[in-house]
């Protein structure tokens, strides 16, 4: 779809006869504006990357609830043969896993701090972040266009 511009240009000539007469004339011209993409197009696109970035916040912000309740139950030394405790630990075992052996466990009586689980929780907030950044350096959002 191409939109036109149009601009008035008014002309303004002496006549070289006598007496000297002001004429004016008023000229249309029609402009075409550079090919693009039709701007339904274009904010269908923006928000299907803000979409995006919300979908990639909310399961961050998920895992991060999922491990620091982890952390928290693995600290008080919760029993983990009960449900609740056993699904938060059956649901962050995969998460916490990949990290298990980086820092050491601290264990006092029943409570264990699991420092590799704090390190998962801020991998997993650098790698989220760095997704967000990277679709705003590629398909840039500003908040009007929000």
């Amino acid at each position: 779809m191409i939109q036109e511009d149009t601009t008035q240009e008014e002309v303004t000539t002496i006549s070289e006869e006598s007496p000297q007469q002001v004429i004016k004339k008023t000229t249309t011209q029609v402009e075409p504006q550079a090919k693009g993409e039709a701007p339904q197009k274009v904010y269908e696109k923006k928000k299907t990357i803000f979409r995006f970035n919300q979908v990639i916040w909310y399961i961050l912000g998920l895992v991060e609830v999922l491990l620091i309740f982890r952390i928290v139950l693995k600290a008080l030394g919760a029993n983990p043969f009960v449900g609740f405790t056993g699904l938060i630990y059956a649901l962050t075992t995969p998460l916490a896993a990949p990290f298990s052996g980086i820092l050491g466990v601290s264990v006092t009586g029943n409570s264990v701090i699991e420092w590799s689980t704090t390190v998962a929780a801020i991998v997993y907030l650098c790698v989220a972040w760095g997704l967000v950044y990277l679709l705003n350096l590629i398909y840039p959002i500003s908040p009007k266009d929000v």
